[in-house]
């Protein structure tokens, strides 16, 4: 079975097709600027051929063409037909109340999907754009599933979950937290639990997804007790330029001294705050890097800061769930920032961890940077949302058989 991954943004589609006997990437890529005067697509195989050009897509449909022509193209293609595509996989930001699991598309679901657009406004138009272009190639008879970023957070107690806000709220709106990144948290925790060699029910787990979007997720005899972010991606610690969680009144202050309204407010939160926000620099760690190893004041202090908030996390989580087994690290900076990782594990020694500074030093590609005799273990995991995607598709469609 080959299956298609398919993760549409708001002016972007992204896209990796599987063959499912060997679980390997035949072909991946990624439409850029969708909507906009000069489009870009990128296009390369396993085999390290490549395809690519820079031509206009008005929209997700004109996007989902260049992928089907580059997957047949008769150089750079890795199928004959497109028959050879047994089903396409969608992630999905925003599943609400309404999925706590992987489903397949069907009308309803598409229904039901479009009640939730208010939680992800961005987001989920471009989720249903992709679902919507692969009808126009494929048609509707050939299976699509959606896999939500929210479902592995869906375990969650109220406890967890609720805002201290009128109850209210929560029975109209909904307002409540859902966490995002839920598809990497579930593939690095079970991965953690293979290298460990036990069974993810016996682990006390907390993922660290770090990246230009962060989140941290504490995961407790294989379900989540609780995560970082929260009604929206903006909650937990600081991010590349969203801000993380503040004190409510420092919105409302800013909003009353520089006269700005919600949307100007919103976009402040997300766009300019965060490690571009402290840092001046850039929302790309490397460039803060850089800066810090410059002289810059600021990049130090932003370093210091996402360091100090993880570990919080880390410690509250702990707490939380009255104990932990393992500490991961993934995403961009998570498997790639080794004097992030360094700042948040050298003080953890009270928990049960023995950092060993070499093995974090000299990290590859996966495994522990925890000492041997490590009582809680810390690894570095590389995370594959569109791998674990693929497999729920692959379920769907076999169990639907």
């Amino acid at each position: 079975m080959k299956i298609l991954v398919i993760n549409a943004g708001s002016s972007s589609l992204k896209y990796q097709f599987i063959d499912m006997d060997s679980e390997t990437t035949l072909a991946k890529g990624n439409c850029e600027r969708i909507g906009l005067a000069e489009g870009k697509f990128s296009h390369k195989t396993f085999d390290g051929r490549t395809l690519s050009n820079e031509k206009p897509m008005k929209d997700h449909a004109e996007a989902f063409e260049q992928v089907k022509n580059a997957l047949l193209d008769p150089e750079a293609g890795v199928i004959k037909s497109l028959d050879e595509v047994s089903a396409i996989g969608h992630r999905v930001v925003q599943g609400g109340m309404l999925f706590s699991e992987s489903i397949l598309v069907t009308d309803k679901v598409m229904e039901d999907l479009k009640t939730l657009t208010p939680l992800a406004p961005l987001h989920h138009v471009a989720n249903m754009s992709g679902v919507y272009a692969c009808y126009q190639v494929f048609g509707k008879d050939k299976p699509q599933a959606l896999v939500f970023d929210t479902a592995f957070h869906s375990t969650m107690p109220a406890k967890a979950y609720m805002y201290a806000v009128p109850y209210e709220y929560y029975e109209k709106y909904q307002i409540r937290r859902y966490g995002a990144h839920g598809t990497s948290h579930r593939f690095v925790s079970a991965r953690c639990a293979e290298l460990m060699g036990k069974d993810i029910k016996d682990l006390k787990i907390i993922t660290c997804h770090i990246g230009n979007g962060s989140s941290i997720t504490a995961i407790d005899h294989g379900k989540v007790l609780d995560t970082s972010m929260g009604l929206t991606p903006l909650d937990g610690i600081m991010m590349g330029s969203r801000s993380g969680a503040l004190d409510p009144s420092v919105v409302t202050f800013i909003m009353e001294k520089e006269n700005i309204s919600p949307e100007d407010m919103t976009q402040l939160l997300n766009k300019k705050s965060g490690i571009l926000g402290i840092s001046g620099v850039s929302t790309d760690d490397r460039d803060v890097l850089a800066a810090e190893d410059a002289g810059n004041e600021r990049a130090k202090l932003t370093h210091e800061m996402l360091s100090y908030q993880i570990k919080k996390y880390i410690g509250a989580y702990t707490a939380a769930m009255n104990g932990v087994d393992a500490i991961v690290f993934t995403a961009g900076l998570g498997e790639n920032q080794y004097r992030l990782r360094k700042m948040v594990c050298e003080d953890l020694e009270y928990l049960g961890v023995k950092f060993d500074e070499a093995k974090n030093d000299q990290f590859r590609a996966e495994g522990p940077i925890s000492a041997d005799d490590s009582r809680v273990k810390v690894y570095v995991i590389p995370t594959n949302e569109e791998l674990l995607i693929a497999r729920d598709t692959k379920a769907l469609v076999e169990a639907q058989k």
